[in-house]
This record gives C-alpha cells, sequence and structure tokens, in this order.
C-alpha cells in the first residue's frame, strides 16, 4: 500500500502484550507506517514530539491518556483514532471532537464475550448452581440444602433483559437456546419490532419485574440510569428471582441490594459493583447467595485480540475509502455506554 499514513500504538503494556502478537503487529505494519517506538503508554514524554508531530493514526486501547487540547496539538496531523476496546468517554474530549478527528471502537465486538458470560450465568443461575456452591461449603453432612433457593430448571423460565443494547440484544437471541423461555425487554428506546425479531417482547419495568426469575443488565452507565435498580425495584422481584448485573455497578443501588439479598429473598451475580470493588466490610461477601467475580465478564487476555482484529478490519476499510462499521459519534455518547 502507497502512501501510507504514519501510525502509532497508545496503550497500557500488559494491554499491547495480550492485543498485538507478532501476526497482528505484521498486519498493522502492512497498514500504516510505524515509526521508533511503534507503541508508546504516555504522550507526555518529550522525546515523543518529533513523532507525535507527523502522527495521522492513533491504534489506541485500556490505559490510553486522555486525548486534551494540549496532547492533539502536539499531533497536528492527526486524522483518526481506532479504539481496540470498548468505551471511549475516560479519553475522547471536546477538542478532540472539535477538530473532527474519526473514532472508532470495538464496543461491538467486546459485546460477545459479555453476552456468552450472561447466558451462561442464567443456565446456572437456573440449577441454582452458583449459591449451592456457596452452600455446599457449609452444609457438609447432607444435601437437604438443596432446596433452599426455590425451584431447579431452566425449561419454561421468564428472563427479564434491562437494555436492549449491543449485549442485551445478543443475551435476547441466546434465550432461544433455553426450552420455553420467556424473554421481556425493557428500554424506553428500543424498536417493538426489533425486539420481537430477536425473541422478545417489550414491556414496561414494573411489569417484567415480578414475574422474571432472572432480571439481568445491559443499560449503560448515565446519570438517568444511576441506581435505576434500587429498594421498590427489588423489592418488586419474585422470591427467589437472580439479579445478574455485567453492566456497571452504579446502575444499582448497592445499599439497597445489600438489604433485599441479606434477607435472602432474592440471589445476586455481580460483576460488577459500586464502587468497584467493594469496600472490604460489605454484607454482600459474605452472603451464600451472592456470587461477586472481578469484573470479567468483558473480553480478557486472548479474547482481547478479536478487538484487536476488529480495529484492523476498520483501519483497513477507512484507508480503502470504504464506509466504516463502528464510527462513534458525539451524539452517540447520549445513548451509549
Amino acid at each position: 500500500m502507497t502512501n501510507k499514513p504514519e501510525a502509532l500504538v497508545v496503550m497500557g503494556s500488559t494491554t499491547f502484550a495480550d492485543q498485538f502478537d507478532s501476526s497482528r503487529l505484521e498486519r498493522l505494519g502492512q497498514l500504516v507506517n510505524l515509526g521508533d517506538p511503534v507503541w508508546t503508554n504516555s504522550l507526555d514524554a518529550p522525546e515523543l514530539s518529533t513523532r507525535l508531530a507527523n502522527v495521522e493514526v492513533l491504534v489506541t486501547s485500556w490505559g490510553v491518556p486522555r486525548l486534551n487540547a494540549e496532547r492533539l496539538a502536539a499531533m497536528p496531523k492527526l486524522r483518526a483514532v481506532f479504539h481496540c476496546a470498548g468505551t471511549i468517554r475516560d479519553f475522547v474530549s471536546d477538542e478532540l471532537w472539535a477538530r473532527n478527528i474519526l473514532v472508532t471502537n470495538c464496543a461491538d465486538v467486546n459485546a460477545v464475550p459479555v453476552a456468552e458470560f450472561t447466558f451462561a450465568s442464567i443456565l446456572l443461575a437456573g440449577k441454582r448452581a452458583q449459591f449451592l456452591a456457596n452452600d455446599a461449603r457449609n452444609f457438609r453432612a447432607d444435601w437437604s440444602y438443596i432446596g433452599n433457593h426455590g425451584d431447579l430448571g431452566n425449561i419454561g423460565r421468564t428472563i427479564g433483559v434491562i437494555g436492549f443494547s449491543r449485549v442485551g440484544r445478543r443475551v435476547v437471541k441466546l434465550m432461544e437456546r433455553i426450552q420455553d423461555a420467556t424473554c421481556l425487554v425493557v428500554d424506553p428506546y428500543a424498536d417493538p419490532r426489533d425486539v420481537a425479531a430477536a425473541g422478545g417482547r417489550l414491556v414496561p419495568l414494573d411489569e417484567m419485574l415480578p414475574v422474571a426469575d432472572v432480571v439481568t443488565i445491559h443499560a449503560p452507565e448515565l446519570p438517568a440510569t444511576r441506581h435505576m435498580i434500587g429498594a421498590p425495584q427489588l423489592a418488586a422481584m419474585k422470591d427467589h428471582a437472580t439479579l445478574i448485573n455485567t453492566a456497571r455497578g452504579s446502575l444499582v443501588d448497592t445499599s439497597a441490594l445489600e438489604e433485599a439479598c441479606r434477607s435472602g429473598r432474592i440471589q445476586a451475580i455481580l460483576d460488577v459493583t459500586d464502587p468497584e470493588p467493594l469496600p472490604a466490610d460489605s454484607v454482600l461477601y459474605d452472603l451464600p447467595n451472592v456470587v461477586i467475580t472481578p469484573h470479567i465478564a468483558g473480553s480478557l487476555g486472548t479474547e482481547t485480540r478479536r478487538m484487536s482484529d476488529a480495529a484492523l478490519d476498520e483501519l483497513e476499510r477507512y484507508l480503502s475509502g470504504e464506509a466504516l462499521v463502528a464510527r462513534v459519534l458525539l451524539e452517540d455518547l447520549g445513548l451509549s455506554a
């Protein structure tokens, strides 16, 4: 490819090692000019000044510093940022949008492992496997505790999905694998026809909560969604229902969740919490009806290379003048994660 643009990879060192093995670096080098250094986790080092002055493309991921006015001023030729991860909120700035710099991300690709994690959690929750595993540590004489968390089984379950997002719509589609399952979707912005085409039914939150066996959250973190699940919503859930949160911890009122789970009436599977991690004295750590994982639902390790591949695909489309599939616009940020 002639007239290749100058490019720089900007992300954390561990992320770079995970996302760009030799084959992906080779592919990147076929698309752009990679100078010395190829990679950095900082844009403020004086020795980078000449390099930055000629950079037209940034390939970024977790660990990229905020692209503020000062850093953008050092990159007067910058035209595009290809983000090999999900949300761009942590590094974009008003100055970046004012310069009309193109930004893409891999949120759609990152939704795949989150949906897979959620679906697996739903299946296990149907058998109460996570919570019975906790009980097994304390009740060792026999298996009389097996009925402590309600009826077991997955056939005919009702699953409530909050947020018909990239992840949410994938979860709805996966529900087709559960025999006689009913999938109820809550999202004020979703088109009922799109929800129906995916296999769900659009309903209000207050209609879904009392009937769902599992409630799984996939809404974006926005001021309007903070504590969208609080004491009234938790009280509306049916006995022995399971709440799954793989979105953001702030969508659930932690104090209210502690009280609801302490009562033993509902169960919770939390891959995200507020704050993250929880304080060491949080009662949620010690409750047998609560499972906490350290924010692992999204892309990790080898899974992150799928995002690198998607970003490189997008870079190739950009250089070829083709339509992009994952461009992020400023107006998108009002409704997306």
